[in-house]
């Protein structure tokens, strides 16, 4: 038992699986201190699946496939989706982290970056310490607190494996942000997995509240790591964010106000701009570009994809990983790999979707930056 304990140490945090993101001049990636692009994928559930059930060991087949098509990294969920998942992390972190030093391993092993995101469902924090939703924005709250400690827990954890790509918040919390109709929209309600039992207009988030949290989680992050890349994890603006925001209206943002609205939800010190890109998303992948340049930092497509196996849908498909490669997007990650729950989305070697892991295996040989002297 000693020896496999040993060995998952130097599998944890001495053995290298690839090598940190960082951000380079003029808006680009540094991998291992070297100019990067690349195309991963979502594998939303290769934690949680541990998480549910230790005895799981299907995360490591999948790491080894997309190793095998020489998919650089996968973004996941680092964290429960709902408050009943992180009842082990509650009452025995000890083996809460056991599982997730186990996933981190097997990516080594595999040498598949990883981007953990930290907070993945916006409700699931505050619901576990017993608040409402506008409690991010609040120094002082149980919200902040757990975030805090979660947060130097995995990163002091993991920040000398360089198989750690990047920190992320969390998944699009800016869509749940100054909504005209907020209450029809609130958290969903799901008391057997630990949600309260109502919602309030207190659990009406607001863009104000979201760029606070995310300058709250940026600047804890630096507080342990002081380079890797921070992202928001956030979808593009609402067509309407700005109008959202200001006149609480649907009324669609000209393209001036979409960059205010791209550049307020990646506030400093986030050193990298986050948007999803579904359906005619890219049109807007060259705008979201200029506002990379203008704030110089660096462009990532954290999801990318359509559901469902008509001509159609594969032509979305194509477009958009087509334009992410075009405008040169330096970091995009397809949606999603192994995901029962998502029929229409997910990305297996043997279903009607499996092409989709050789278009991005070909995306990265397009984006591929030659090596100098080459």
């Amino acid at each position: 038992m000693r020896f496999f304990a040993i060995l998952l140490f130097w599998q944890v945090f001495i053995l290298p699986g690839s090598a940190k993101f960082t951000a380079g001049p003029e808006a680009t990636v540094l991998r291992d201190g070297q100019p990067f692009r690349g195309f991963g994928i979502n594998y939303f559930d290769c934690f949680l699946r541990v998480l549910h059930d230790p005895a799981d060991p299907s995360h490591d087949a999948g790491f080894a496939l997309l190793a095998g098509k020489g998919i650089p990294f996968v973004r996941f969920c680092a964290t429960g989706y709902w408050p009943s998942d992180l009842k082990l992390y509650q009452e025995n972190p000890d083996e809460y982290f056991r599982r997730l030093d186990a996933v981190v391993a097997s990516a080594a092993k595999h040498k598949v970056g990883l981007v953990p995101s930290l907070f993945w469902h916006h409700a699931c924090v505050p619901d576990l310490v017993g608040e409402s939703m506008d409690q991010w924005a609040e120094p002082g709250s149980k919200t902040r607190a757990l975030m805090n400690r979660y947060i130097r827990e995995v990163v002091t954890r993991y920040r000398d494996n360089p198989v750690i790509e990047a920190w992320e918040f969390g998944n699009e919390f800016s869509l749940q942000a100054s909504l005209p109709n907020a209450a029809e929209h609130r958290p969903p309600i799901q008391t057997a997995l630990g949600t309260p039992a109502t919602r309030s207009e207190k659990d009406d988030l607001t863009y104000a509240m979201v760029r606070t949290a995310f300058t709250a989680f940026a600047t804890e992050i630096r507080r342990h790591d002081p380079d890797r890349l921070i992202l928001t994890g956030d979808s593009f603006p609402r067509l309407s964010a700005w109008h959202q925001e200001h006149e609480k209206s649907w009324t669609h943002d000209s393209p001036s106000q979409f960059s205010e609205a791209l550049s307020l939800a990646n506030p400093d010190p986030v050193n990298a701009i986050s948007v999803h890109a579904y359906q005619d998303d890219d049109q807007r992948l060259a705008a979201a570009m200029a506002v990379s340049r203008q704030l110089n930092k660096p462009l990532f497509v954290g999801e990318a994809g359509s559901p469902g196996n008509r001509d159609e849908d594969n032509a979305i498909c194509r477009k958009l990983v087509k334009a992410i490669v075009d405008q040169r997007v330096p970091l995009a990650a397809l949606w999603v790999f192994d995901l029962a729950s998502q029929p229409d989305f997910t990305i297996t070697p043997d279903n009607k979707r499996a092409w989709q892991l050789d278009l991005i295996s070909e995306a990265n040989r397009q984006l591929k930056i030659p090596a100098k002297g080459s």
